[in-house]
């Protein structure tokens, strides 16, 4: 049960479970997942562990050991101030020209998972959780930050450049249109 309880920590990430949810999800009764929390927490406190176990509001949450922060630190930092990738470039404009919007929505849009991209450009402050999303599941809403707006340049959103789209339908119809139209029999 430990293993799964820790499986499940780290698939939740930074929302963690309460212990409710992880009865509701493993059908086991409150007791044996707290001893398993108990135990999971005991294992934590190992020195050669870099994560641990936290109870942070209602939620159980799997952090990073605050004795080990000036590494994290430059990690997040060398991320911060690497370039944007075609593909952060991609997904900034989807979502700043559809905000606010879930990732399937960007993922169907792009063709390709973005939970890696979403994390980057999160870390780097350009979006951020705007709210939740009223399809099944409630699944988060992103939108850009005034970072966003700073690294870019803009004053509002509405500065963005505006795209005109095309309607692709109309133009088929009328192709279709002209191309079978009907000649008269004088001709």
């Amino acid at each position: 049960m430990k293993a799964a309880i820790e499986g499940l920590l780290f698939v939740k990430g930074s929302d963690g479970l309460t212990i409710s949810e992880i009865c509701n999800v493993l059908e086991a009764n409150p007791e044996e997942v707290k001893n398993a929390i108990k135990e999971l927490y005991q294992d934590y406190q190992s020195e050669e562990r870099g994560i641990q176990l936290e109870l942070l509001g209602q939620h159980f949450k799997l952090t990073t050991k605050k004795e080990h922060k000036e590494y994290y630190k430059k990690i997040t930092q060398e991320e911060e101030n690497s370039n944007l990738s075609q593909s952060a470039l991609e997904t900034l404009a989807i979502i700043a020209y559809n905000e606010p919007i879930t990732r399937m929505e960007i993922d169907e849009i792009r063709g390709i998972n973005s939970s890696y991209v979403l994390r980057k450009l999160m870390i780097k402050n350009l979006i951020q959780e705007v709210g939740k999303s009223d399809l099944p599941g409630r699944p988060k809403q992103y939108g850009v930050t005034n970072a966003f707006l700073d690294y870019f340049g803009l004053g509002g959103i509405d500065e963005l450049p505006k795209i005109e789209i095309e309607h692709q339908e109309e133009e088929e119809n009328n192709l279709f249109e002209s191309k079978y139209q009907e000649k008269s029999t004088n001709e």
